[in-house]
């Protein structure tokens, strides 16, 4: 039965439909908003899917390209793999609803938010995380929420929900905040140096408006909402894992707190080996092949348990740190030989190698999507290899993972990366994960701000990133501890991943993932400060003493770059028919030429001498010539008449008479071709035809002696 519901955000209507269309899903709703329309559908298998112990969610947001009226520029002309863009919104999606399915719960649940019509005021990113949150209330799927989501900006000092198009073109902060009606269950930022209160109370503001927006779908869950199916449970069983806590429980607690991973992971190898055996023993071979999920699953469950007493009873840690305390640090830069900038940064057992490349600015990435963003200058991309975690895996590509997390460290320094005016390049900067042991989206932010001091890119301010962790006590949510710089054990067996990039003076970004129902405003705000602190420490103690400021100079392998503006009516001149005079331009200097609609030149080359050249036929081309000015040129063609003279892309004629003040017979008496002459502009007619003279200068010449000899 079709159903419509209608409430407001931001002061603009907000609809939820559900009824009408893919009556098979488990749930399905219709999010429109303005002219923003999504479509969210899910679905869960009827029953679990076998040899996982996990929870199989997935979440695709598509775009459709005929949302905004586009035709999809690839030969098939259909949509191919996700955008950047749209993995990390399937990401923004995931984060927040994944902690709210039940623990046991292994049947295979898919949320699909496909993208229908955009305006672009309202963000259909947002729509489709209200949607999947609808979706699955309504559906019979096991689902502990509702959530909801908003966008925060912040213009003219102001903190703005949903901000339209021209307030996101002003706005200090790019930020998404998702939660409960109790708590804060996802947060994502690009910031332009925003501070920690201001941050906190975007936060706040936003979770007013997510408190309402779950109440509307819960309204909605009341009055439609289905009953939840029954499902396996995939739950511990007690007996074994009581079995295994009697008798290995206090061997365990040791084994964890090895302070290199390495010798950790053979440590529960090891007694995983030692718990078998004693089941086959004690039970016997098929008893124990019986049990074997289950005591993989109980040592997973003890180990989990003996790391999270360990912190929150004892405040130790398992590498034996303080809970503020961050691993040793140590970086350095200029590694390579060859490329344009490189650093390596290590925390602990967490190292990242980032590398910048300098290009020209036709070779920023350009983008086809849903927003008005059509080209991105400064790029960043990350990789993690399967030999940074010791493993044996082929490449295959960046992942979302990959995708996420390189994202997370571009938007941290894109707020201090010099504009186009200031350095009209093309930067991208790559950050290779040697060896990761927690957090290496945050060393490479560390990394990459090294790079990029090392290739002389004259960014405004150094910038930082460390990441906080939280044990909370499972039968007091009030009770916890949080860690500074968590390592992997601690990020694999706590509740929260809070990572905060910035400079010294405010936050560029945020992205926390959560593992329990929510955090409280407390929690976020001790994050900020723990998180400052350590930026800081990092900062003064190990990057800024490694390299201070950006270096003076590019680095000798990087183009060389000169600039200009000439006249928008000139860039065809510049051009020439079919390219013919900027194509004779590069062959002949060995040089990169961008030329810009508003008259922007940008002149590439590894030669200086090359670059200036260029740079000097097209100046000379774009040059306007005016009458009673005097120009140097060059003899081109001679007629029985006069010659002609190149001027730099526009040809004069040097008429016989004005030749001298004296009678000349034949034009090849004074003048051949090539001859490199000094000429004065008489007059240009009403064609654009341009007359010269040589004559009027020797009249100049003569006055200027005389006055000399006075």
């Amino acid at each position: 039965m079709f159903k419509s519901y209608e409430t407001e955000l931001a002061g603009r209507k907000l609809i939820i439909e559900t009824g009408k269309i893919a009556e098979l899903a488990n749930g399905s709703v219709m999010v429109k908003y303005g002219d923003t329309v999504v479509m969210v559908n899910v679905t869960a298998s009827k029953e679990p899917k076998e040899g996982v112990d996990f929870f199989p969610l997935s979440v695709d947001y598509e775009e459709k390209l005929y949302a905004v009226g586009k035709i999809p520029g690839s030969f098939t002309k259909r949509e191919g793999k996700p955008a950047d863009k749209a993995i990390l919104t399937s990401r923004a999606i995931d984060r927040p609803i994944r902690p709210l399915f039940p623990k046991d719960f292994r049947n295979d649940v898919c949320v699909v938010a496909t993208v229908l019509s955009v305006e672009q005021d309202n963000s259909p990113e947002v729509c489709a995380m209200i949607g999947a949150s609808a979706a699955l209330s309504i559906s019979d799927i096991p689902f502990g929420g509702p959530t909801a989501a908003v966008n925060v900006g912040y213009v003219d000092d102001k903190i703005v929900i949903n901000p339209t198009s021209e307030q996101r073109e002003k706005s200090r902060l790019r930020l998404t905040v998702a939660g409960t009606m109790e708590k804060i269950t996802m947060i994502e930022a690009g910031a332009d140096e925003i501070s920690n209160s201001t941050m906190l109370q975007a936060i706040k503001e936003a979770h007013t408006e997510i408190k309402k927006l779950c109440e509307f779908i819960s309204k909605i869950r009341a009055e439609i909402g289905k009953t939840k199916f029954e499902y396996k449970s995939f739950a511990t069983d007690k007996e074994v894992y009581e079995e295994i806590k009697t008798n290995f429980k206090q061997r365990l607690y040791q084994d964890v707190q090895a302070i290199d991973k390495t010798v950790r992971d053979e440590n529960i190898e090891k007694i995983t080996e030692d718990i078998t055996n004693y089941f086959i023993e004690k039970y016997g071979e098929e008893s124990a092949e019986e049990k074997k999920t289950a005591i993989a699953d109980s040592i997973h469950d003890l180990e989990k348990e003996c790391v999270r007493e360990m912190i929150l009873e004892e405040h130790k840690r398992p590498d034996g740190r303080k809970i503020d305390e961050i691993r040793p640090l140590s970086c350095e830069v200029g590694i390579l030989p060859r490329v344009h900038g490189s650093a390596i940064f290590t925390r602990g057992q967490t190292q990242v190698m980032s590398i910048v490349t300098l290009g020209m600015k036709s070779e920023e990435q350009l983008l086809d999507g849903l927003d008005e963003e059509v080209g991105k200058r400064y790029m960043h991309q990350y990789n993690f290899p399967s030999y940074s975690v010791g493993e044996a895996r082929p490449s295959r590509g960046p992942g979302r993972r990959e995708v996420g997390h390189g994202a997370l460290a571009e938007k941290a320094l894109v707020p201090v990366i010099p504009s186009e005016e200031e350095f009209p390049y093309a930067i991208r900067v790559v950050s290779e994960v040697l060896s990761s042991n927690g957090s290496t989206s945050q060393a490479s932010i560390c990394g990459s701000t090294l790079a990029l001091m090392d290739a002389g890119v004259p960014i405004k301010k150094p910038v930082a990133g460390i990441s906080t962790g939280l044990v909370t006590d499972k039968n007091d949510p009030n009770r916890y501890v949080m860690l500074t710089d968590i390592q992997g054990i601690e990020d694999f067996f706590g509740d929260m991943d809070f990572k905060v990039g910035g400079t010294k003076d405010g936050i560029t970004a945020i992205q926390v993932d959560i593992k329990i129902d929510g955090l409280t405003y407390d929690i976020i705000e001790q994050a900020f400060e723990r998180t400052e602190k350590a930026r800081n420490y990092i900062l003064d103690e190990i990057m800024l003493k490694q390299i201070d400021k950006p270096r003076a100079e590019i680095s000798k392998y990087a183009p060389k770059i000169l600039t200009t503006k000439i006249s928008v009516d000139k860039i065809k001149d510049v051009i020439g028919t079919g390219g013919k005079v900027i194509n004779k331009i590069i062959a002949e200097t060995n040089v990169k030429i961008d030329i810009e609609e508003d008259g922007s030149v940008c002149v590439y080359s590894a030669d200086t001498k090359n670059a200036e050249a260029a740079m000097k036929m097209i100046k000379d081309i774009a040059r306007e010539i005016e009458e009673g000015q005097i120009y140097d040129g060059v003899v081109t063609k001679i007629m029985p008449f006069g010659a002609f003279v190149d001027l730099g892309g526009k040809e004069g004629l040097l008429h016989i008479s004005k030749l001298s003040s004296k009678r000349v017979e034949k034009v090849e008496d004074v003048l051949s071709i090539g001859d490199e002459v000094k000429v004065k502009v008489s007059d240009i007619d009403n064609q654009g035809r341009i007359n010269l003279t040589m004559k009027d200068l020797e009249s100049t010449a003569q006055e200027e002696i005389k006055e000399e000899n006075n």
